[in-house]
């Protein structure tokens, strides 16, 4: 069994020893994203709502780079930062995972990464 690790300019850069995503075994594994702007390497502004669009919006563009595709996520796991954004991060994330949403897990943490309010992790198929 191979392994390769994807990197791609479209999303942020990983900021310590791990990759964006890992393909192994006909899977991608990506990295938890959180809302950084992949242009300017900051945290976006805005609520929960907007956070969530630009976490899949990286997520989006690291499975695309390991030739997959949010259609073919089968599995999720949203960190968020207060349990009671998840009505508004729900909304959000339905907009992107229309047909056949993946299984998901969903947890309150302590703290996040820049403090974000939201990071998202992704297993799809290749």
């Amino acid at each position: 069994m191979s392994k390769n690790a994807i990197q791609t300019d479209k999303a942020p850069a990983a900021v310590g020893p791990y990759s964006q995503a890992i393909v192994a075994n006909g899977m991608v594994f990506t990295a938890g994203q959180v809302p950084l702007d992949p242009s300017t390497g900051k945290l976006v502004e805005g609520d929960i709502r907007a956070q969530t669009t630009q976490v899949l919006k990286n997520v989006q563009a690291v499975l695309e780079a390991a030739g997959s595709s949010l259609d073919k996520v089968v599995k999720t796991t949203v960190f968020l930062k207060d349990l009671n954004d998840f009505a508004a991060m729900n909304e959000t994330y339905a907009q992107f995972f229309t047909n056949q949403p993946p299984a998901r897990s969903t947890v309150q943490v302590a703290r996040l990464p820049l403090d974000a309010l939201v990071e998202i992790e992704t297993i799809a198929l290749l």
